[in-house]
């Protein structure tokens, strides 16, 4: 359904046999888009409504009429999650945004040592439209869960399950994120990665221990010293292309002869 525009809605927007469009949605499909009563778009809901997430809908003189559920794409490759100690001002709001494009399962906001935004619910809420509007615009099959934030030791706690478990870090001689992802990748090529990033200033030396005594995985992006707001988008651009080669992979794998 890549042909027509796409739309997140929550589940308090279906109200019986009707969507209910936000103001900016509705002003966003009539005025920038163009489209009418009639005209049909993709509905992808945060929640499973009457059994699917994915629905086609029509627009209606004022809202949106549910036509039919769709069957939902399976997004392939490796499940990703971010756990980025957040930077200062607003810069945690592109990290989002790129992070939703290049495809990440989950996001971890973190309170780390060096931190200095101490986020409300006015951000998280932020974070997660943001999330909505670069999963519509990337076509992306789901939106990326975004928690409330963690300090590190409770971030290292949550993660305790899954392998592998990336700690990028500056200044280091350590092997490089590629170099992991091809001597220890997920256990298959559609398998689990926990990837861990800085703020301004690094982690703390206390803060890389206990990673490492916890099973982390120390990891370079190279030897330019990143921006807290750059350093999510390298490192996500090599794990998408891995993730990628690894699937293909797999597909070549199980197609017949």
């Amino acid at each position: 359904m890549k042909e027509l525009q796409r739309v997140t809605i929550a589940a308090e927007q279906w109200q019986a046999d009707d969507i209910q469009l936000t103001p900016e949605q509705h002003r966003y499909l009539r005025r920038v888009l163009r489209l009418g009563v009639g005209d049909r778009l993709v509905a992808i809901s945060e929640e499973p409504i009457a059994g699917s997430r994915w629905w086609l809908v029509e627009l209606t003189a004022t809202n949106a009429h549910p036509i039919e559920p769709l069957p939902e794409p399976i997004e392939s490759g490796w499940r990703v999650t971010l756990v980025a100690a957040l930077p200062k001002g607003s810069g945690f709001d592109e990290v989002v945004r790129q992070a939703t494009e290049l495809g990440v399962a989950q996001i971890w906001p973190v309170l780390s040592e060096r931190t200095v935004l101490q986020p409300n619910t006015n951000r998280l809420d932020r974070w997660r439209r943001i999330a909505r509007e670069a999963a519509e615009q990337a076509e992306r099959a789901t939106i990326p869960a975004i928690i409330e934030p963690l300090s590190w030791p409770e971030a290292i706690a949550a993660a305790e399950s899954t392998h592998p478990r990336y700690l990028c870090v500056a200044r280091r001689s350590v092997p490089s994120l590629l170099h992991r992802l091809q001597t220890d990748p997920p256990t298959s090529a559609t398998g689990s990665i926990v990837l861990a990033i800085g703020p301004e200033g690094g982690w703390t030396p206390d803060e890389v221990t206990q990673a490492e005594r916890s099973g982390w995985q120390l990891v370079s992006l190279g030897p330019q010293v990143l921006r807290a707001v750059t350093a999510p988008l390298a490192a996500l651009a090599v794990i998408a292309a891995a993730s990628e080669i690894a699937y293909s992979v797999l597909q070549t794998d199980q197609a017949p002869y």
